[in-house]
């Protein structure tokens, strides 16, 4: 395996983006090997659905785009980050909190536990963030 495989696409914070960012990512880890129609993919389809919904939702007009970008660590490890430039951070609500909205994050911590990952949040240069979420691959890629 190359040292490491990426892949990114910058969207308009719009709606109608969620669907292609999931197509998107979808599309580059099928393309790595990760066959279709799996846990794994499918897991991964919701935890981008949140958190391009939490790009487009909750960043308030103040940033136009934001960008998912995929990576396959030499080591064996898929990370997806998704990055807008809204200063304001992700807040860690209680599992017992209800409400109709501001479940995202609470749904992607879970599943990236739930898959052996680990969610980071990490600061950009231009003053937003990305939030990443860092997966073990379980299928070897062919190369």
């Amino acid at each position: 395996m190359a040292d490491r495989q990426e892949a990114s696409v910058t969207l308009p914070s719009d709606p109608a983006s969620v669907s292609a960012a999931r197509r998107y990512v979808t599309d580059v880890v099928c393309g790595w090997g990760l066959p279709d129609g799996t846990d794994a993919v499918d897991t991964l389809r919701l935890i981008v659905s949140e958190l391009a919904t939490n790009a487009v939702q909750h960043t308030f007009g103040q940033s136009p785009t934001f960008t998912v970008d995929v990576r396959l660590e030499r080591d064996e490890r898929l990370c997806v980050g998704v990055t807008d430039s809204h200063p304001r951070w992700p807040r860690r609500l209680p599992a017992a909190v209800r409400q109709d909205n501001g479940r995202g994050m609470v749904i992607i911590r879970s599943l990236t536990a739930q898959y052996g990952g680990r969610l980071s949040v990490t600061p950009t240069e231009e003053g937003g963030k990305t939030v990443w979420i860092a997966l073990p691959w379980t299928v070897p890629v062919q190369g």
